[in-house]
């Protein structure tokens, strides 16, 4: 299994595509923080990303995107010098699914956010920058341009089913995107993510996730990778935060806590499945972890889920 994949999919990645933007002259547009990980596209001209708390704006120019992974208030503008609007009024007015602001259409753009499960915080959004910028122009840029122009075309010619193929075509996006930024700033990114730019070290992660079950012991991870025991450990330690056995303690209890969220297996089935041999050793790893018991754990998830409904 890729951890890429893997995270990805424990996550429930969706995406949710927004209003298009047609704005030119002089403008500027004052956005509420966003919930998940915002995405805009710069489809024609140019324009400025401001960010809250962030020292440096984004100067933006066509087939830029960028992806603003905290709940942060951001503003796009023309210029340094344009007065800032509330952009909820603007989008509300939207017609045709174009919102539009300033006095022409120089500029394009399409965007969307990403919504995640509970634990992507810490498992993915962490790890990451405030703002992950990916410019124009660059050879390994050609599949993110290739999914945001192929996300456009459905938006805009609307044949059946358009906006379903147009969200999984924005979570492509979302994975070249990462992938991109993992090969041009392997430092920019930490916890697992900054072990996927090492090539031992993401030997060790692909091996653990394609078998978390499997009993590893850390020469057996090192001898995947073709380096001795000290040389993996010392290199997952410096990149990943932990080492390799811990990490896979914490993998194996996320797989865990999802299968007492989203099943009715019984806690020792769920322990051989993620390899504890008995129910009581899954307990001692789980509650280290969490700080609770996998039944209170369940019972808390069914809590939310009964409230959630009400």
């Amino acid at each position: 299994m890729d951890p890429l994949e893997d995270v990805l999919g424990l996550l429930q990645t969706q995406s949710h595509l927004s209003t298009g933007l047609a704005a030119g002259g002089r403008w500027a547009l004052r956005f509420d923080a966003p919930s998940g990980v915002k995405f805009n596209a710069v489809r024609r001209g140019r324009c400025r990303l401001e960010v809250d708390g962030l020292p440096a704006p984004v100067d933006l120019a066509a087939g830029d995107c960028y992806l603003l992974t905290r709940p942060l208030r951001f503003t796009l503008r023309s210029d340094p010098e344009a007065t800032a609007v509330d952009a909820g009024p603007v989008f509300e007015a939207a017609v045709d699914g174009v919102a539009r602001v300033g006095t022409a259409d120089e500029v394009y753009m399409i965007g969307g956010r990403f919504s995640f499960g509970e634990r992507a915080q810490e498992l993915l959004l962490d790890g990451l920058p405030p703002v992950v910028h990916v410019p124009a122009g660059t050879e390994q840029a050609d599949a993110v341009e290739w999914a945001l122009t192929a996300v456009e075309q459905e938006l805009q010619h609307g044949p059946p089913a358009s906006r379903l193929v147009a969200e999984h075509l924005a979570v492509v996006m979302l994975i070249h995107v990462l992938r991109l930024h993992l090969a041009r700033r392997p430092h920019a990114v930490s916890g697992w993510l900054s072990g996927l730019a090492d090539p031992v070290v993401a030997t060790a992660l692909a091996s653990m996730h394609e078998a978390p079950a499997q009993s590893w012991t850390v020469a057996e991870l090192a001898q995947a990778g073709a380096v001795s025991r000290s040389t993996l450990a010392a290199r997952f330690k410096e990149t990943v935060g932990q080492g390799p056995l811990e990490y896979l303690t914490r993998w194996r209890i996320e797989l865990a806590s999802r299968q007492l969220r989203e099943s009715t297996d019984t806690v020792a089935l769920i322990a051989r499945s993620v390899g504890y041999g008995s129910e009581s050793a899954l307990s001692v790893a789980f509650k280290r972890v969490t700080g609770m018991s996998p039944g209170a754990y369940r019972k808390q998830g069914a809590g939310r889920e009964a409230m959630a409904g009400a």
